[in-house]
This record gives structure tokens, sequence and C-alpha cells, in this order.
């Protein structure tokens, strides 16, 4: 998954002394008081846990020590009566039969050492999935440790895998809270309706901005600049979140960071023959698909030689010639028809027969099954720059993930290590990295100003543009890799040309793309460059001194 005197002398006194001392520093605001500690967070089912450990970690060559804390907060569903549990009493509190829904949301929080907790940003990081806890984030981007896998496209070996120190940890500019979603992860839910309480687009959101504003209460990071940065699903979340917290809660924040972006659920490309009529899945994909067939050398012809200004005619023809073809359905020319069949093949590596036979309309599980079918290899979704042998030669689409099979293994293993030993957290206990949600998962979003959740696909624009607009110097960027094809880096851009805000707002947007894929820190340089940029944004939008 992320608080007046006896006379005038005396008076005076003790408010040039209050005004006069510091914040607390990161160490002193690590230790949560007991009032701080007390209810609401804390249930019936679960209690709020802690521990604490040190390290320290060179980024920038400097050397940054830090308080670690691995630890829970308590969340509740949306509903939840803070007064009504005040009045139960330690009998009520202990009686678990019939308790209501409740999670217990783990993170990782990592706090520089001799700081003022008002003087240094926070920044709340979380994967998506939905499902998934956030250990890709935590050990592949941000965190003081990072774990080493293949960089070229093969399968890391086995274990022992390495854990290195992190040179790109954003610990040099901002606090860092990793968060597991409930139910991932070492985090768990229980109670009544647990799965209702907590797993749906809006439930979700709700649970991750209960935890961002206890973190915030039993830390004192009230008073910090403050972030969300979400991957993949963690997007639309970061998005829900930025409306709930700065419309409804009154807690604006300095910036949101969308790492591989998937805003309006429409859009989503791994099974759009199931919604006919709906073609810009197959318009933003094409731009990824041409890199891929680019960076696997299987286009036509010469290959171009640099791979920005090739995709930059790509989309000129999905603008223009491909956009045009799809919108006429079945009243397309035939003439015309095989014309942008040819140039697709051009673009895509893929024979123009097949093209056709699939109605100009190639998903993203064919084309990663099908571009190396004369070499009987399968490419990657969420990376395209990796490749493995097809589970079936004969099969339509592609059956599994070669990236996500060639470093899961190190990040799941490394991690439930790094847990025990560094972190002292998680002994006996089960990390689960992901969990199956998609039959309980509730699609339905109600957006800003809606009367009631909506039935259509999801889309999260309104979120952000209504936190924008609340808050009109709140700062967003997105970011992707061009090897993509779980959330294609041009679905990035089509939704931030069609973001409903004023023109004066969309100064407030920025985009950096990368040559990696979903997980853009897979690929050390990119990592390098995606550390550069995001600690640039946080500079310029700290409002520090």
């Amino acid at each position: 998954m992320r608080r007046w005197v006896a006379g005038c002398a005396l008076a005076l006194a003790g408010t040039a002394q209050a005004a006069e001392k510091p914040a607390p520093t990161v160490e002193q605001a690590a230790k949560p008081s007991a009032a701080t500690t007390a209810a609401p967070d804390k249930g019936v089912l679960f209690q709020p846990e802690e521990v604490a450990s040190d390290g320290e970690v060179a980024v920038g060559g400097s050397r940054i020590a830090y308080r670690a804390l691995a630890g829970t907060i308590v969340v509740h569903p949306k509903g939840w009566d803070d007064a009504a549990w005040r009045e139960k009493s330690e009998a009520d509190l202990g009686d678990k039969k019939g308790a209501a829904a409740e999670a217990s949301m783990f993170y990782t929080a990592y706090f520089r050492k001799g700081v003022g907790a008002d003087r240094r940003p926070i920044t709340f990081l979380f994967n998506g999935g939905p499902g998934s806890a956030s250990l890709w984030l935590h050990l592949g981007a941000f965190g003081p440790v990072r774990v080493v896998t293949a960089d070229d496209g093969g399968h890391t070996p086995a274990a022992p895998y390495r854990l290195v120190p992190n040179a790109s940890s954003l610990l040099d500019v901002s606090d860092l809270v990793f968060v597991d979603a409930p139910g991932t992860g070492f985090s768990r839910i229980a109670g009544k309706d647990k799965e209702k309480g907590f797993y749906g687009v809006d439930a979700d959101a709700h649970a991750f901005s209960e935890f961002v504003k206890g973190f915030l209460a039993r830390y004192g990071r009230w008073n910090s600049p403050k972030y969300l940065f979400g991957e993949s699903y963690g997007t639309p979340r970061a998005a829900a979140m930025a409306a709930r917290l700065g419309i409804g809660e009154g807690i604006d924040l300095n910036g949101v960071m969308l790492l591989s972006a998937t805003l309006a659920f429409d859009l989503w490309a791994d099974t759009p023959q199931f919604n006919p009529g709906i073609d810009e899945p197959y318009l933003i994909t094409l731009p990824t698909f041409a890199a891929t067939a680019w960076f696997h050398n299987r286009l036509p012809g010469t290959r171009p030689p640099a791979l920005e200004p090739f995709l930059a005619e790509v989309q000129r023809f999905v603008a223009g010639d491909y956009a045009a073809a799809l919108a006429q359905g079945a009243d397309l020319d035939p003439a015309r028809k095989a014309a942008v069949a040819d140039q697709l093949a051009r673009y895509t590596g893929l024979p123009a027969a097949y093209i056709l036979k699939s109605n100009l309309r190639v998903n993203v599980g064919q084309f990663t099954r099908n571009l190396q079918d004369a070499t009987g290899q399968t490419v990657g979704r969420l990376d395209t720059r990796f490749a493995g042998p097809s589970l079936d030669p004969l099969s339509r689409e592609a059956e599994y993930d070669p990236q996500s099979s060639a470093i899961s293994s190190a990040y799941v293993s490394a991690f439930n290590d790094y847990a025990r030993t560094r972190l002292h957290y998680g002994e006996g206990r089960t990390f689960k990295p992901s969990v199956s949600v998609e039959k309980e998962w509730d699609l339905r979003h109600e957006p800003p100003g809606a009367p009631y959740p909506l039935g259509q696909g999801a889309n999260l624009l309104p979120d952000l543009a209504a936190a924008m607009k609340f808050n009109p110097r709140l700062q967003v960027m997105v970011l992707g890799g061009y090897y993509d094809l779980a959330t294609p880096y041009a679905e990035g851009l089509y939704e931030l040309r069609h973001l409903p805000v004023p023109a004066e707002l969309r100064g407030n947007l920025s985009t950096h793309y990368y040559p990696s894929g979903h997980m853009v820190y897979a690929h050390e340089a990119s990592l390098k460059a995606l550390h550069d940029d995001v600690a640039a944004f946080i500079r310029r939008t700290d409002n520090l001194p």
C-alpha cells in the first residue's frame, strides 16, 4: 500500500521558548506518543506494530544515515464510527465474534536522521495489481537497497540473489513510506464482509487515504511536504487519493507521481476484443508494438537508426490513417483496409495477412505470442525487451510473461530475507507478494460530483482533475517505459491530453519516458534517470527554503 498562566512575564517567556523550539527530528518523530498510538489506530482484530532498525546508504556521493521502521497501521472501511469505537469497553474490544472488517496495513518507512520533520518531504509509495504488494518499488527503485536482476532480457539466475546499496534511492530528497495494499505482503484483512470493505476502486482508495492520515498522525508529519508515488494500478489509486485527501480531508499534496499510468479502464489493452466499438486500446498499443519490433530487429527492411524519431512517425500514423480506418468499422473500403494492414505490418513485424485476419485489431497477447513465432519465442508483456520459449507453439495468445518469470523470484526471495534479517519483521508470518482479488474487486467508481458509483469502466481522470482544481499548485508527473505493454506509454500521453483541466493548469503536468518496460527501474540506466527526474520534481515542488 498511506497533530496557555499566572503572569505576563511567564506567558511571554513560554511563548518565546515555544517559538524557538525546533521541529522534532525524525528520530523523535519515530517515537509515537501514547496518545497517537491509542484509538483509532487500534482495532478488535489487529493491533498496530513497529520494529525499528538503522542503516546508511550513499546517494549522489553523500552518505545518508536513516532510521527504518517496519510496522502496521490499522484502518477501517468507509463508514467506520470513531466515536462509537471510543464508547466500547475493553470487554467489547476483546470480543472478536462478528467483528466489523479491519485491515492491518504493513509499511516500511525510512526517515533520514538529524532533519526536522517540517523540513523533510515524505513520499508514500505503492505498487498496484490490484492485489500486489510494494516490494517492487521498494527493492527495485527507491529503497536504500536494491536487488540485482538480469538487465539483458534474459532470466535472472536462481538464488543466491544479491542485495546491493541503492545509489538511486530517493532518500537524498525525501523520507519514504512503502505501503502494502490490504491483504498483500504482510498486510492482512479480517472481519465481517472484509473483501467488500477493502476490495474495490473506492474501498481501496479509502483505505490508503486512511493509512496516510494515520501515518501523519502517528509520526507527527502533518507539516511535511507530501507526495504520492503510484505504479500501475497504483496510479488510479493515487488519483483517487489525491481527490479524497485534498477535497475531503483538507490535506493538500505537493505532488503526485504516476509510473506506468492507467487511469481510464476502457483503455486496457489486454482484452479489447470483448469491448467492441472501443478502438482506443488498439491505437495506444501500436507505438509499443513498433518499439518492440524495433528492439528485436523484426521490422521489415532497414531498421530505423533511432527509436524516438521512429515512434514519432508511428504516432502520426496512429492519429491519422489508423484512427480513421478503425473509426469506419465495417464500412472501411477493402483496398484501404489492405493498405492500412500493409503499413501496420511495416510497423509491427507481423504479417499483413495476419493483421487482416485480425480485422486490423491485434491485442497484446496476440502480439507478444506471434512477433517471434518463427523462433518459438514469446516476448514479455511487462517489458517487451524480454523473451522466453513459447509454452504452446500453437496457442493464439501468450500464455505467460517472460519478464515476470525472469525477475519475480529474485524480488520475492530477496524481500523475504531482507524483511526478516535486516528489518527484523515477519518471523513466523507469510509474505504474500500478490493475492487474487479479481472476483471480489468492485470496479464501480464514484468520481467527484457523481451522484452514485457509475457502471461504466472506471475512469480516474475526473478525480485527478478535481484534485488539481481544488489545489491549483498540485504538480503531477507521469513516467513510463517505451517497452511496456501492460500500460503502454501512449496511454499515459492520451490520458493527459484528455484530462479535463483548464489551460492554465496544464503547465502543472510533466512527462518522462525511458527505454525500459513497465518496471522502468528494472533497467539500470533508466533507474538512474528515473531517480534524477523524480528528485528534481520533489526539489522543485517541496516549497522548502
